[in-house]
């Protein structure tokens, strides 16, 4: 098992940055590659970003492109996700989750993902 605990998560204005973070317990942070996704209220969870379990290899949705970096510090056994330039459409509840080893970065299915948090809350104020 892997536990993951999200946190970060606040108000800011539009145009402003935040960085929400995904501290993990339990098995080997370093094996698991990593993702972030998100859910706006009255919509489905959404693929954001991910990483791979070295943390070489990453890969966006095209909506983050350019505005978000998920990075990762197997030391801390920790996940990032900075965010620039927000807007109120990124408002959400974002999650992290880990996959199975192995596995590449790319636009990940959630259900395809092993263990979740519970998410933090971003709203963007206009």
């Amino acid at each position: 098992q892997v536990q993951l605990v999200e946190s970060g998560g606040g108000l800011v204005q539009a145009g402003g940055s935040l960085r929400v973070s995904c501290a993990a317990s339990g098995r080997t942070f370093s094996h698991y590659p990593m993702g972030w996704f998100r859910q706006a209220p009255g919509k489905e969870r959404d693929f954001v970003a991910a990483i791979s379990s070295s943390g070489v290899t990453t890969y966006y949705a095209d909506s983050v492109k350019g505005r978000f970096t998920i990075s990762r510090d197997n030391a801390k056994n920790t996940e990032y996700l900075q965010m620039s330039s927000l807007s109120p459409d990124d408002t959400a509840v974002y999650y992290c989750a880990a996959n199975t080893p192995g596995r590449a970065p790319s636009r990940w299915s959630d259900y395809a993902m092993a263990y979740w948090g519970k998410g933090t809350l971003v709203t963007v104020s206009s």
